[in-house]
């Protein structure tokens, strides 16, 4: 039988805590079900700032219109299992068009209370909203904490840098001696650092209530599209039919860059070093065969390629790293 590593993580205590505090001090206050207000809490602990403040928003939004409905149902119809289905069979809908979904299990809770109750007053209705503000308010200051993803990111980004820079290392020794005995790993890391770099870079963002746009965000974007294009160019340009004076010239090139793979813009430099390669490639014999012919050609797309992937990055002010956190 295999059993996952028993361990704790940050939500869990954030909850553990959550519940204690609510329920405590809903307690101190004295008010009726009071426990309710550790479930209210669980309910709005969420993984991001963002998603918290909706969830809160929503829950707040749906428990109000369920008070507001149960008052007119069970003054007309009573307080009686019939009129408590009906009450939720309309409900639901109006969570759907008001797109508070997420706030049902919340309002139901405050509606059971009602119920449970068999009447409406003015200290019930009071007695509900306090259980609101202690279960939603402390569930939202528990999750207003959230630990430093800083060093995560950078560590993503090492790895990408360090993958890119071996798979130009590994193109570069292609093009000197045509050893083509690579396994391409670099390719698998790079796209897995890649995709949960940007999804914790996404994650990032939505616990900065006020930030649209983050860079590492646009950061792991980049390297994305860019490997799109070294994945694109590379049956290209390690299949190469012959061997041409033109690859000695793209393997000094590549291999630059190999040495130079970073966070910074360094866009103009790199593109003004291709276009030397493409004054170059214009001044060098044409194809004396077939093979060479289309050597040079997938030398060529390899250029134009390699441009696009400076054109990524284009326009991106690059992170600036110290000690693990980003400057911007």
């Amino acid at each position: 039988m295999n059993l996952k590593k028993f361990s704790i993580g940050y939500r869990t205590i954030k909850t553990a805590f959550g519940i204690a505090i609510s329920i405590a001090l809903a307690g101190l206050l004295d008010l009726e079900y009071y426990t309710s207000a550790g479930i209210l809490t669980i309910l709005c602990i969420q993984t991001t700032k963002r998603k918290s403040v909706h969830a809160i928003y929503t829950r707040v939004f749906a428990s109000l219109l369920v008070m507001l409905m149960a008052f007119v149902f069970f003054f007309i119809g009573g307080y009686n299992p019939i009129t408590l289905g009906l009450l939720v069979l309309l409900f639901l809908p109006l969570l759907v068009m008001f797109k508070i979904t997420p706030g049902f299990v919340s309002s139901i809770v405050i509606l059971l209370h009602i119920f449970n109750s068999q009447y409406f007053t003015l200290d019930l209705l009071i007695n509900e909203l306090l259980i609101m503000a202690v279960g939603f308010g402390v569930g939202f200051l528990i999750n207003f904490y959230m630990p430093d993803i800083s060093k995560r990111l950078n560590k993503y980004r090492i790895k990408i840098e360090d993958s890119y820079s071996s798979i130009f290392q590994e193109i570069e020794k292609y093009l000197r001696t045509g050893d083509t005995d690579w396994d391409g790993k670099e390719l698998i890391i790079a796209n897995e650092c890649v995709e949960k770099g940007k999804a914790l870079a996404y994650m990032d963002i939505e616990n900065h209530l006020a930030r649209k746009e983050d860079l590492y965000y646009r950061y792991f974007d980049i390297r994305e599209k860019q490997l799109e294009i070294i994945e694109r160019v590379l049956p290209k340009i390690t299949n190469l039919p012959a061997s041409v004076e033109h690859s000695t010239i793209v393997a000094d090139f590549i291999g630059e860059l190999s040495e130079n793979v970073h966070s910074g813009n360094t866009v103009k430099e790199n593109r003004q070093k291709l276009a030397k390669v493409r004054n170059d490639f214009e001044e060098m014999p044409l194809p004396q065969s077939h093979d060479e012919f289309l050597a040079m050609s997938a030398l060529y797309t390899f250029i134009e390629e390699m441009d696009q992937y400076f054109a990524v990055k284009d326009g991106f002010e690059g992170l600036t790293i110290k000690k693990g956190k980003v400057v911007s």
